[in-house]
């Protein structure tokens, strides 16, 4: 049986911080093993090294929750409780772990986030503008000096 229909995770891309399903239908699992481990770290130096029992869901089937702590990949081999191991041929399993894609985005103000001014406020403004425009006029209209100086 090929490897890909052996281990394989319930989801097409593993992110660091999610958790996955890792599913194993290998050697061991079918030689009747009542208790399997996946034993697992992150990188080439295995770091952050753990080890986790599967369950058992069917006669073939065992499954596990793993958080994925570690970026780059996630590297594994299962034993059952006899200490026999399945390390795919001493070449171990391996599945590359990606960064979480984190977008930010930047909001623009609407045209209702903006207060709007009642028209009673908006019309005694302009006549207040009006009024203090004609009391500054009228003095200098009734002095001349409204009349445009020409310069020399």
């Amino acid at each position: 049986m090929p490897v890909e229909e052996t281990v394989y995770f319930d989801t097409d891309t593993l992110v660091e911080g999610r958790t996955a399903k890792l599913v194993y239908k290998g050697t061991l699992a079918t030689s009747g093993a009542e208790e399997i481990y996946v034993h697992y770290g992150y990188g080439l130096l295995w770091e952050n090294l753990q080890e986790t029992k599967l369950e058992k869901v069917a006669d073939d089937t065992f499954e596990a929750s793993i958080t994925l702590n570690g970026t780059d990949s996630i590297n594994f081999c299962f034993r059952d409780a006899n200490n026999n191991w399945d390390n795919n041929s001493a070449q171990n399993y391996s599945y590359p772990v990606e960064k979480e894609v984190v977008t930010i985005a930047k909001v623009e103000p609407t045209s209702l986030d903006v207060p709007r001014l009642k028209k009673s406020y908006i019309i005694a403004k302009k006549i207040r503008i009006s009024f203090y425009k004609v009391i500054t006029f009228l003095p200098k209209f009734f002095n001349g000096e409204w009349k445009r100086k020409v310069r020399e």
